[in-house]
C-alpha cells in the first residue's frame, strides 16, 4: 500500500521551482536531495528526481531534476506524490493501519475502527459500534492496551461509561 506524502501546490519563481504541501510525518526523509518521486496528475504519471529542497512559509520549496523553468513547473500542479510506508522504529501506527481493525471488550468483537483523529494532546479512534453507535476512544495505552495488526483486532479496557456516551 502506498501512502500519499505530499502534493503540489503551485509553481514558485521562474527556475522551476514547486511549491509542495508535505502531508507525512517525515517531509527531511521523504523530500531529501536525490529521492525519487513518483506521482500521478489524474491520469498522468510523474517520476521526479529532487535537485534542492527548502522550507518556506510551512511548506517545501522543491527544485527537480527534470524540470527547467516555470512553464514546466505550472503543469505540475495538483500532482500527488505517493510512497510506500517508512521501516519506523517506534511503536507508533499509522492511520491505515488501525482503520478496520476489529475492536475487542472482555474477548469479545464490539465494532470496528472507522477512523482515526488526530488532537492537540493526543488522538482518538472512531468506532462503529455493533449497536450502529459511534464512540470515541482515546488513544492512550490505559484504554487500549494492545493493538495487534496480524490479528486485525485492537483491545480496549475503558473507563465505566465511556462507551454509553
Amino acid at each position: 500500500m502506498e501512502l500519499m506524502i505530499g502534493r503540489v501546490i503551485k509553481s514558485h519563481g521562474v527556475k522551476g521551482e514547486v511549491v509542495v504541501e508535505a502531508t507525512t510525518d517525515e517531509p527531511e526523509v521523504r523530500f531529501a536531495v536525490g529521492e525519487v518521486l513518483h506521482g500521478t496528475q489524474g491520469k498522468k504519471e510523474h517520476t521526479l528526481t529532487i535537485k534542492a529542497v527548502r522550507s518556506h512559509k510551512g511548506r517545501l520549496l522543491v527544485t527537480f531534476e527534470e524540470i527547467k523553468d516555470r512553464t514546466v513547473a505550472d503543469s505540475l500542479r495538483g500532482t500527488k506524490f505517493f510512497a510506500a510506508p517508512l521501516d519506523s522504529d517506534d511503536d507508533g501506527f499509522y492511520d491505515h493501519e488501525l482503520e478496520g481493525l476489529r475492536v475487542l471488550l472482555e474477548g469479545e468483537e464490539i465494532g470496528e475502527v472507522t477512523s482515526v483523529i488526530h488532537g492537540g494532546s493526543q488522538d482518538l479512534l472512531e468506532i462503529k459500534l455493533d449497536n450502529n453507535k459511534e464512540a470515541l476512544i482515546p488513544f492512550v495505552h490505559a484504554i487500549v492496551p494492545e493493538v495487534n495488526l496480524e490479528a486485525g483486532t485492537c483491545t480496549i479496557d475503558p473507563p465505566e461509561g465511556l462507551l454509553d456516551l
